[in-house]
């Protein structure tokens, strides 16, 4: 979201929230908890507007020992590598979204097979959770022109390792690469 007046773009995060999201009141920022915290607290109708992290489903899809890998089409990182992924819905579950993602983004319908990490960053408004899925030969993933402009599958010496999207995307894989028997 972008502010008329401003030159650079707003973020959602509790220190920027000035209106109720239940009543519209303004709010006011107050100590609400025993950990001393503050939080925005509406002064109408007393709501305690919480933000959590947004969870976002990733799958790390492996044939032969190659990651299949997805070049971004959109921002952020757009053109940079990552695995397919995104934001779970809400009512969704973070396998299903994660299988979802996949089919949208890469053409492939296949259930998660194992977790392999969870990533969070203090500076980060989310929750990255990967799961490993082992795409059968005969299967053929292909890029969704919205989202993905290409896909590659890449052995482990072979990934862009400086060209990754996103710092979970390091992590999930050297976490995959430390498993037995990869």
């Amino acid at each position: 979201m972008t502010d008329a007046n401003a030159s650079t773009p707003r973020e959602l995060r509790p220190d920027t929230w000035r209106f109720c999201p239940l009543c519209g009141a303004p709010v006011e920022r107050r100590v609400v908890a025993h950990d001393g915290r503050e939080y925005p607290v509406c002064s109408g109708c007393g709501h305690v507007c919480y933000l959590h992290p947004k969870i976002v489903a990733v799958t790390i899809p492996v044939r032969d020992g190659r990651v299949l890998l997805a070049r971004r089409a959109i921002e952020p990182a757009h053109g940079l590598w990552t695995f397919p992924g995104g934001y779970v819905d809400w009512g969704e579950s973070v396998s299903h979204a994660a299988r979802r993602e996949m089919r949208e983004e890469v053409g492939l319908d296949l259930e998660p097979e194992g977790l392999v990490g969870i990533y969070s960053y203090e500076e980060a408004p989310v929750v990255i959770v990967a799961y490993h899925v082992t795409i059968p030969n005969g299967l053929e993933a292909k890029a969704d022109v919205h989202e993905v402009s290409e896909t590659g599958y890449f052995a482990r010496h072979e990934i862009p390792w400086d060209q990754l999207a996103f710092r979970s995307t390091r992590e999930a894989l050297e976490d995959w690469f430390r498993r037995p028997g990869v």
